[in-house]
């Protein structure tokens, strides 16, 4: 049975750290959020990585990753370029802002000819959502059934300020209804509140929320492709507009084109919303570390 890929978001990680190599460092080891994903990936039994980067970063991704990588997994590099759209458009001069993920995701075609995940390179997902995702992808995974790995809101949440997340609603068979942008979340006195245009209302503790870990088959690029035209066509001098994986998968869904399951996962999600989230995430993770989930060193 073939390997899946994982697909790894990561072509705006220099205009969010400036420089690759100040990738900020979380484990005892030196290891940054990636490297856990990475190692999480391969013993789940991921055969492949594709990091989707600027080809500027190419020669920086191949420094830092290959020596920890090489005759552990395959690795292949695609480049996100703003130029890369259907030759039936012409790309506006004043564009700057990238076509968004999944244009980036669609970048990978030619490398990409398995089943596959998508994940954002700078969140921490943890072991479980990468063995339900293996799990999936060799035994459920199709051109009519796709899926998103969900989180408990509870397990996503930051202490310094409010979030931003994608609430999932599903059906009585565990598909995929809508996600709900929810933009303004907060912890309260051992509850969970969001803000909206008509006030403040209570949310769920176990509400399932989407943190962009996707998985799919390959028939998913053809899929996007049709759909990146539709969208080029009414938004493309919009300088600010983006074509986002949950807006392939929305369209995916209302044309009856198949179903995208929800796939719930135990993993504690962390991420760097706030500065102050730093110190929790690198808790966390000695946390992981000194109860041998992780080894103190992932790449000897």
């Amino acid at each position: 049975m073939q390997k899946p890929t994982l697909l790894i978001l990561a072509a705006g990680m220099a205009s969010r750290y400036g420089s690759l190599k100040q990738i900020q460092q979380f484990g005892p080891g030196g290891e940054t959020i990636m490297d856990y994903s990475l190692y999480d990936a391969i013993r789940a039994g991921f055969g492949k990585v594709v990091f989707i980067i600027r080809k500027e970063f190419e020669q920086d991704f191949k420094d830092i990753f290959e020596p920890k990588l090489k005759g552990k997994v395959e690795v292949a590099y695609v480049f996100q370029e703003l130029s890369d759209i259907p030759g039936e458009f012409a790309l506006p001069a004043d564009r700057v802002k990238p076509w968004g993920t999944a244009h980036a995701m669609l970048c990978a075609e030619q490398v990409v000819r398995e089943p596959f995940i998508v994940i954002n390179a700078d969140d921490f997902y943890g072991r479980d959502a990468f063995e339900k995702a293996y799990q999936f992808l060799q035994t459920e995974v199709s051109p009519h059934q796709y899926a998103i790995v969900g989180w408990e809101l509870v397990k996503t949440l930051s202490e310094y300020g409010s979030v931003s997340r994608g609430v999932c609603t599903v059906d009585g068979n565990n598909n995929l209804t809508s996600i709900t942008e929810r933009t303004k979340i907060y912890p309260e006195n051992g509850k969970i509140f969001y803000e909206d245009g008509e006030g403040k209302h209570e949310a769920p503790l176990d509400a399932k929320v989407s943190m962009n870990f996707w998985c799919f088959d390959p028939s998913v690029f053809e899929v996007t492709k049709q759909q990146f035209v539709s969208f080029l066509r009414e938004h493309i001098h919009e300088q600010k507009s983006e074509f986002f994986i949950p807006l392939v998968a929305d369209e995916y869904i209302r044309a009856g084109q198949g179903t995208v399951k929800l796939v719930p996962t135990s993993s504690q999600w962390f991420g760097v919303t706030y500065k102050e989230d730093a110190p929790f995430v690198k808790n966390s993770i000695d946390k992981l570390v000194a109860s041998g989930e992780y080894p103190a060193k992932l790449w000897p």
